[in-house]
This record gives C-alpha cells, structure tokens and sequence, in this order.
C-alpha cells in the first residue's frame, strides 16, 4: 500500500458532513509540465450534487497554482457518461482514444482529455 501511495501524489479527499464522499490524486507529473488526475471517485450519495466539478477544480487548481502546471489532463472510459459530460464543461478538450478491454475482455474506449493552463 505504501507503494502505491508513492507513486501518487497531492491526494486529495472531499467531506461532506464530515464523511469522505471524494477522492483523486496525480498519477504522473513533470514539474512545469502535464499534471495527470487519476483515481475520481465520487461516492455515489454524493453524484449529482457538484462534488465531482468541485473535485477536479481543486486538483486543476492545484497543479496550476501549486506546481505551476503548464496542463492537466484526465482520462475517462466510454461508459462514464458523467465524466465525459463533466470535463468538457471544466475546458478540459479530448487528444486521443485509446483501444482497451475491461475485464470482461470488451473493447471499450479510454478517451484523453486535456486542460491547458491558459484555459483557466
């Protein structure tokens, strides 16, 4: 586990009523450079509620304001509709697909998206 959170960084949580209902962190990064978001998760009490567009503000803003980010880019597979209606409305603008399997062995699509630091 220790491990894993070394790879990570700026992990960063989200409460409501004093529960953790968010959670994400940088999975790469270049000082100056492309920080990556990874690991959103957003409990699903609190969905639809603008915790989400909360979450992926404060980590922009963190890598722009912390890092001095020059991007941030995010990740999203097919089936996340939220996520996929999310980020373009945060400016973040799609640069690739990538082919993947789930783990049913189907194809599905891991869509790129990319937020520039001018964009904020």
């Amino acid at each position: 586990m220790q491990d894993a959170i070394a790879q990570r960084s700026d992990s960063t949580v989200v409460e409501l009523g004093g529960n953790v209902v968010a959670f994400a962190n940088f999975y790469r990064w270049e000082a100056g450079g492309c920080y990556s978001i990874g690991n959103v998760i957003v409990s699903p009490s609190a969905r639809e509620r603008g915790v989400g567009r909360y979450l992926v503000e404060q980590m922009s803003g963190l890598a722009f304001s912390k890092h001095q980010a020059a991007e941030v880019t995010v990740s999203c597979f097919n089936q996340n509709v939220a996520g996929l209606l999310l980020y373009p409305k945060l400016g973040f603008r799609p640069y690739a697909i990538e082919e993947r399997q789930d783990k049913k062995g189907n194809r599905v699509a891991l869509i790129h998206l990319r937020l520039p630091r001018n964009a904020t």
